[in-house]
């Protein structure tokens, strides 16, 4: 991605950055490679914003597995997450505040802000698709980040967490703001989020 114009409304110190990326191939690139996006792994230099009432928070690392023909890839940001399934919005930034997207969704409408502009999208996992670079049940997450199955979809109860919608949600480290989920279907991905104590 690169960029090309500035959404309307937008602040104008507010900058999109494109967060995913290849993982190199050696230490010394990899190093190389966290620097040249510095601002995304640099979790205690800034305060961000409060989020609103009701809203999660926190920090967000996704990382989809390696597979035939294409490296791994990962992404670390803060993250806002509002609202609710059906009509709901996820901030993901810098902790210094660049934009990195910006999801809004509503019956009928997803769009997600980026460096290329706005772009509107049919449904929940083409949006997340786009902005965490694999499909992840961005409804779901509202209830999983609590530490519960979302009630829309079969779970079932495994040790530490429960399993539901193909992914395994690690709960058991919930007293310490930490939730993770793992799905095993290539390929595979990981998604771990440090919330913000309220």
């Amino acid at each position: 991605m690169s960029l090309e114009r500035r959404p309307e409304g937008e602040h104008p110190r507010t900058r999109p950055t494109d967060g995913l990326r290849a993982a190199p191939a050696d230490p010394a690139r990899r190093r190389l490679g966290l620097a040249l996006g510095g601002l995304v792994v640099l979790a205690g230099c800034a305060t961000p914003p409060r989020p609103a009432d009701g809203a999660l928070s926190g920090r967000l690392a996704v990382r989809v597995d390696a597979q035939p023909g294409q490296a791994a890839r990962s992404l670390s940001v803060a993250f806002e997450l509002r609202g609710t399934p059906a009509r709901g919005e996820l901030d993901l930034t810098t902790p210094l505040g660049s934009l990195v997207a910006q999801a809004r969704w509503s019956p009928g409408r997803a769009s997600l802000v980026t460096t290329q502009g706005e772009r509107g999208f049919d449904d929940l996992d083409a949006l997340s698709r786009e902005a965490l670079g694999e499909v992840v049940p961005l409804a779901a997450m509202f209830d999983w980040l609590r530490g519960r199955p979302w009630p829309q979809a079969p779970s079932q109860p495994e040790a530490g967490g429960f399993a539901q919608l193909g992914w395994t949600v690690d709960t058991a480290r919930l007293a310490d703001a930490i939730v993770t989920a793992r799905r095993a279907a290539a390929p595979a991905v990981t998604v771990r989020a440090v919330l913000d104590r309220g």
